[in-house]
């Protein structure tokens, strides 16, 4: 097979910085805007601005190898990485491009790299849609960095449940209180939930969670009429299965995932309020979330610490104060350090034992920034991750490549997760008329 040359766009190392290495033995190259650019994010405090930082720490580890003008091996087996410039004398074979935008100078050094060995195929790499259109309409060819994406389309993420049929006969004796072992042949999940059917009469149900091959299905401890703090109750199946995981001290992390009013944060935070406050399973609740603005970023905000964030957690803490009936009693468990409402900046490097955690808003963590917050998580301590991945205001996640979606997928194995996706609105009617047609 004949080998390619890869043009890296600046996005492709700021998602992922060993992106370097996942071209095999193709050649790369790095047009010199990439390095401005990787530059101008570095000092940024959130993954990207780690991922920007990495990123530059690999290509001087490669610079120590030999000249980077000239190109450098990756590693044996692989291409050879180059950092190549704009030729001003040959900027008349990019006149249709403004090059005084950075995506234009980098696609008119894959036009000039192309044209010095026409027979050599270069392929631009971006997570950038508009770019890969530019690129396609200047017959560059071009492909998005898809490494990184958990699953192919979000159809195929985790939801947690499935439907089951099953002899009518199995039902009635689940309901009986008999122990119920599902043939071995269909794969489950740890911790996934079904609804038996009967295949005589399809409105004769059962809900059950699956534990393990060979264990029976274990019922739901949260039902219908189940009360936990605030006198709140599951209002769907959907929620019941939530529950069951969020009072289960057995399962470590559960993610939560759902549409806007389908009520995630909030029985994930009713449920540490009834564990820490009611049954005290924990010592404290932290709820925290990633500081992401949606839209244009405001810039610096006044005040001391509490004052900058409280635009940010304003909806966690309105959560809160219905849950606790009032400002004052929120305040009150907050000065006795049984709540704490923070940024997630300040959650990583901490070792935490004992919590219960809701990471609120987590689908605008990248995978680097999923794995540093859940290996945090110390001793008799449960984590929660809640989000909709049809919301993100990350520029460098996407609804496949998300820290949330990526959570799902990889703990979906293990007992000690669950996962639960809530489809149905309970907020109000117009909130989940609009999330269906807006």
């Amino acid at each position: 097979m004949a080998k390619k040359t890869y043009a890296l766009d600046t996005n492709v190392p700021l998602t992922d910085p060993k992106s370097f290495f996942a071209f095999e033995n193709n050649d790369i190259l790095i047009p010199f805007k990439v390095l401005e650019e990787l530059d101008k994010h570095k000092k940024r405090l959130d993954g990207v601005g780690r991922n920007a930082r990495e990123s530059i720490r690999i290509l001087d580890s490669l610079r120590e190898k030999g000249s980077l003008h000239k190109g450098v091996r990756i590693d044996r087996g692989m291409g050879i990485l180059r950092v190549v410039t704009l030729d001003e004398e040959r900027i008349e074979e990019c006149p249709m491009l403004d090059l005084n935008e950075a995506d234009n100078e980098i696609v008119c050094c894959v036009i000039q790299e192309q044209n010095l060995a026409p027979r050599r195929k270069h392929i631009m790499v971006s997570r950038d849609i508009n770019m890969r259109v530019k690129c396609d309409a200047l017959n560059i060819p071009t492909e998005d960095y898809i490494k990184t994406k958990i699953v192919k389309n979000t159809s195929e993420i985790f939801t947690g449940f499935s439907t089951v049929l099953v002899d009518d006969e199995t039902i009635e004796q689940y309901y009986a209180g008999e122990e119920i072992v599902l043939d071995n042949e269909i794969h489950y999940y740890a911790n996934q939930y079904l609804m038996l059917v009967s295949n005589a009469n399809e409105k004769k149900t059962a809900l059950a969670r699956f534990m393990r091959k060979n264990a029976p299905l274990q019922r739901l401890r949260a039902g219908d009429k189940a009360k936990i703090f605030g006198g709140l109750t599951p209002r769907n199946k959907e929620q019941a299965f939530a529950l069951d995981l969020l009072l289960d001290t057995r399962v470590s992390l559960v993610s939560l995932i759902g549409k806007a009013g389908t009520g995630k944060t909030l029985t994930a935070i009713a449920a540490g309020l009834e564990q820490v406050l009611e049954a005290k399973k924990y010592k404290k609740l932290i709820v925290s979330r990633p500081v992401t603005p949606m839209g244009r970023d405001i810039g610096f905000l006044p005040g001391t610490l509490e004052e900058k964030m409280m635009p940010w957690l304003a909806p966690v803490q309105d959560n809160l104060e219905t849950l606790l009936a009032g400002k004052e009693n929120f305040k009150m468990y907050q000065e006795k350090g049984i709540i704490e409402v923070e940024a997630l900046t300040y959650i990583r490097g901490r070792s935490i034992n004992n919590a219960y955690i809701v990471i609120d808003e987590s689908q605008n963590l990248t995978m680097h920034e999923i794995k540093t917050i859940i290996t945090r998580v110390g001793n008799d301590t449960k984590i929660v991750l809640t989000g909709d991945i049809e919301q993100i205001d990350n520029d460098y996640t996407d609804e496949t490549s998300n820290g949330l979606a990526y959570a799902v997928e990889k703990f979906k194995n293990y007992e000690l997760s669950g996962h639960v996706s809530l489809t149905r609105g309970e907020r109000s009617k117009i909130a989940t008329l609009a999330s269906k047609i807006l």
